[in-house]
């Protein structure tokens, strides 16, 4: 099988080892974490589109973050539930691309859109003056639109040039589908996907975290310059919240990275953090952004109460 293409429409699955007594555990778990994300980020998004008191840049900006994490964990709870259930430890081929596809849209995406983020907390507080004549409608659409169709490309290229090879394999030995576990299906020289996928995630990280980086320094300098505490206290708690989603995304995302990368790093080790990845930020983000959001907090509360 190694030495011949592979024509198969169907992959083996050894991602899952579970067994008759963890079945029902595992399902349970994983239904009531999709549910409550599914949950969360849909009151998050509902909250900010029908309130008009939150179209404001900041929420607009926001909405796209609840969106993303929709993507990213419908992508893997769907295959992860049916798995579950049939224990047919097999995918269809075209399944699995869009999966991966979609894993791929929701981690580049979280990227770009909390650096989006902080580009307008940066103009909201370093440039108050000018931050309605910065942040017009029109200029707002032409960021969200830009971040989402290079996105879009960054991530389609990546995929023609996987779907361009042939495949002599068929086992999948990971939990959901990425582009690093279909690249191990290929019996051609992927130097080329490798290249590409090197460069883009380099050059991505590296303007997202200059970005980022030089907003916060900015930021937390007019923070410290300002003689108003009440402002300093809003602006640092904002930032301070943004920050920590970023991080806790960078660091899952770091170790997935690393666990692919590493021989001697056990299976299940890389497994569990590419999970984590999928399941802890679409969970903890709208409750972040829910409960420190004091606009979105009450509009939250009004919303339950109506």
């Amino acid at each position: 099988m190694d030495n011949q293409h592979n024509t198969s429409s169907v992959l083996q699955l050894k991602g899952f080892n579970l067994s008759s007594e963890s079945t029902f555990p595992a399902f349970l778990f994983a239904s009531l974490s999709y549910m409550i994300i599914v949950f969360c980020n849909l009151i998050l998004i509902l909250t900010i589109v029908l309130n008009k008191s939150l179209h404001q840049p900041m929420h607009i900006f926001l909405l796209n973050l609840p969106i993303n994490d929709l993507i990213g964990s419908s992508a893997f709870f769907v295959q992860f539930l049916k798995e579950i259930v049939t224990k047919s430890g097999t995918i269809q081929h075209s399944a699995c691309v869009a999966q991966a596809f979609f894993v791929h849209i929701y981690a580049a995406g979280s990227v770009f859109i909390l650096t989006m983020m902080a580009y307008d907390r940066y103009i909201a507080i370093c440039c108050p003056l000018q931050y309605n004549t910065l942040m017009t409608f029109a200029h707002i659409m032409k960021i969200i639109t830009s971040v989402w169709i290079s996105n879009l490309i960054l991530i389609g290229v990546l995929f023609f040039l996987l779907l361009r090879l042939p495949r002599c394999r068929s086992e999948i030995a990971h939990p959901y589908c990425d582009n690093p576990t279909l690249l191990t299906l290929v019996c051609a020289d992927t130097t080329i996907n490798n290249i590409y996928g090197l460069s883009w995630s380099t050059l991505s990280q590296v303007l997202a975290n200059g970005v980022i980086l030089y907003t916060y320094l900015r930021i937390l300098i007019a923070c410290f310059r300002s003689k108003r505490s009440d402002t300093k206290a809003k602006a640092l708690q904002t930032c301070a919240t943004h920050l920590l989603v970023y991080l806790l995304l960078e660091c899952l995302g770091l170790f997935t990275i690393i666990s692919y990368r590493l021989k001697n790093i056990s299976p299940n080790f890389g497994m569990f953090m590419g999970m984590l990845t999928l399941i802890f930020p679409p969970t903890l983000n709208p409750i972040i952004y829910g409960l420190k959001t004091k606009e979105i907090r009450e509009k939250m509360v009004h919303f339950f109460q109506e």
